[in-house]
């Protein structure tokens, strides 16, 4: 049976087929070398039009890129995220199931640029049967990526919300493709979307600028503020590197508790979905040499808050971050956030 008939099949015929491929298909898939983190073997080119029962599904991998298609896509499609709460992208492997998800799905979103690098060679995968797999992170203007030294691009992307937004209009535009049926809601959802993520965008601006320069300086458990540093201009260090596969050397550690005395940085950040020990270390080496460090609060990195809460959305998680940051840092920020939602 060809990849295409695959993608055309109805409900019922595809849910019979997944039956008798399931066991086929993961064992495959699992077998696949690990530590190919690019998309060069994730074909690109038109996507054809859906032509099967609605709702749709779509599977996404992490929160964010959960939060923004569920936004875009409406009610149109069922939305499938596979990594939940405080889940790390960059370590999560798929389990059995997520291979039985993504077979089913007719349309995959993730961020790509090496995120889900654990992930790759599923989705490659599952690209390669013929379902249209979108690497949204790599469909965005290099313009708006951040270059790391090695010469990949950081996938942190959402830290920034003007490059973010560019994700929600590369979002609407696919689904307009793959369902043209829906092209007027996916662009009158994005539109909405965008124009939220404006105001959430100059919050940020004016809250991280309200901290004094003198102590304007974001130290966190890994390397995941990039472009959060160069969108609001606040100088960021980080204990771990880009992926929390890396793992931070002692010189390193010291280097940076240098950094927080000699500056008299007056707190540093955990991150909910990084371990807190190389943080900690952090701040009982400053106070061995004589400098008080505190604990600024936890920050949302590589996952968003817990289901159902405010912190639980993009737009919640991004307020969080930059009104605990520019209160623990000596700015201005109400308590409770931009929209008077955040827990206290």
């Amino acid at each position: 049976m060809s990849c295409a008939k695959r993608k055309f099949m109805h409900r019922g015929d595809r849910c019979r087929w997944n039956t008798e491929v399931m066991a086929v298909l993961f064992a495959v898939l699992v077998a696949m070398p690990a530590g190919c983190e690019g998309p060069s073997l994730i074909p690109e080119g038109p996507i054809p039009p859906y032509d099967g029962d609605y709702p749709y599904r779509i599977v996404t991998t992490c929160g964010m890129a959960t939060d923004v298609v569920t936004i875009v896509a409406g009610d149109r499609a069922e939305i499938h995220g596979l990594m939940g709460f405080g889940v790390d992208p960059h370590l999560y492997k798929p389990t059995r199931n997520d291979v039985k998800v993504l077979s089913e799905a007719d349309i995959v979103f993730y961020v790509g640029l090496g995120l889900e690098g654990r992930m790759a060679d599923t989705l490659q995968g599952v690209a390669r049967r013929g379902t249209p797999t979108i690497p949204l992170g790599e469909r965005v203007s290099e313009s708006f990526l951040l270059a790391l030294d090695d010469g990949q691009w950081d996938p942190h992307l959402w830290m920034d919300v003007g490059a973010w937004s560019q994700v929600v209009g590369i979002v609407a535009r696919t689904l307009a493709e793959f369902d043209p049926a829906g092209a007027e809601v996916y662009a009158a959802n994005a539109a909405a979307y965008r124009e939220e993520l404006a105001v959430l965008d100059d919050y940020v601006r004016r809250t991280i600028d309200s901290i004094p320069r003198e102590t304007r300086y974001l130290i966190t458990a890994h390397d995941a503020f990039g472009y959060f540093s160069r969108a609001y201009d606040i100088p960021v260090r980080a204990v771990q590197g880009i992926s929390t596969e890396s793992e931070a050397g002692v010189d390193d550690v010291n280097r940076l508790i240098d950094f927080i005395v000699e500056e008299r940085v007056p707190a540093v950040f955990m991150e909910t979905s990084v371990a807190e020990r190389a943080v900690r270390a952090v701040v009982e080496g400053a106070h061995r040499r004589g400098w008080d460090v505190s604990i600024g609060g936890d920050l949302f990195s590589d996952a968003m808050g817990p289901p159902g809460s405010f912190e639980g959305t993009y737009v919640g998680m991004i307020d969080h971050n930059a009104t605990t940051i520019a209160r623990a840092l000596g700015g201005e920020a109400p308590a409770a956030g931009l929209h008077g939602k955040l827990s206290p």
